[in-house]
């Protein structure tokens, strides 16, 4: 047994390629967004993927406080006397190496975007190219700010007194800040660059662990030897660990501070432009 199932068509009027393009032309077009609006708009989607993967936040809250305590018990009897007293001078330049330290993960979340192909649709979008780096950065301008209030709320407890208050506080969280988002651009240029997460973060690793430790961040240069105080005074993170420091100390480090945004200003100088045509040469 047999069914036979009948579809009505219904014809419908042609439509002439004059008619459909005058239709076209006719409907006015959405304002291409502005740059800022374009770079807030991929900041707030770096946010909202911490949002989905909260694990994220685990090298901004788990990993400082790790830091904090680990770096002030073990050389703080050594060095200073007693914890307590070493606190007062390691918490800003354990903060700083901190927050330089997880800046890498902005090179391992572009990478891990383009081996997805999702840059593939953002270069077919009509907005201003370099708004898909900043966004990046500019989301992870939180995750450093998340992270300094934690290492500041965990060196609070643990007995560090800013004697800059909260001004000189907050104008050091922003200096780290700034530094911060200059310093990035170096890891989006190695995430466009490399292959895989794996060589993003091996190539970081081996950058920022000789410029983090060889500093002032843990003690005064001046009980270093001549040849190797002559790198460690002259280190970006050196300079700004010195200017964190006299800020949340009540001080103006006025030479410091200039040292700090000029390191900052020349590393988006240098590998902005470097990132962006990996970016649109990928």
């Amino acid at each position: 047994m047999s069914t036979v199932t009948s579809t009505d068509v219904q014809d419908l009027a042609p439509v002439s390629a004059e008619s459909l393009a005058a239709l076209l032309v006719a409907q006015e077009r959405p304002p291409r967004p502005s740059a800022l609006s374009a770079s807030l708009t991929f900041g707030w989607r770096a946010i909202l993927k911490i949002k989905h993967v909260p694990e994220q936040l685990f090298d901004v809250t788990a990993f400082p406080i790790m830091m904090v305590l680990m770096y002030t018990y073990l050389f703080g009897g050594a060095l200073a006397g007693s914890p307590e007293e070493y606190i007062q001078f390691l918490l800003p330049g354990i903060l700083v190496m901190s927050v330089v330290m997880i800046t890498m993960y902005t090179g391992v979340s572009v990478n891990t975007d383009i081996e997805k192909g999702v840059f593939d649709r953002f270069r077919s979008l009509p907005i201003w190219r370099p708004s898909t780096m900043v966004g990046y950065l500019l989301g992870d301008a939180l995750r450093y700010t998340i992270a300094s209030v934690v290492m500041l709320t965990v060196g609070m407890i643990l007995g560090y007194r800013p004697d800059g208050g909260p001004a000189g506080v907050v104008a050091g969280i922003a200096l780290l800040v700034v530094f911060s988002f200059a310093f990035s651009w170096i890891w989006t240029m190695f995430g466009l660059l490399l292959r895989t997460e794996k060589s993003v973060m091996g190539v970081s690793m081996m950058v920022i662990f000789p410029l983090t430790f060889l500093s002032n961040v843990f003690v005064d240069p001046r009980t270093m030897p001549g040849w190797l105080q002559a790198f460690v005074n002259n280190s970006p993170v050196t300079h700004l660990a010195s200017a964190v420091r006299g800020l949340m100390a009540g001080d103006w480090p006025a030479a410091e501070i200039a040292w700090s945004l000029g390191w900052a200003g020349l590393f988006v100088l240098v590998f902005g432009p470097v990132t962006m045509r990996l970016y649109n040469r990928k």
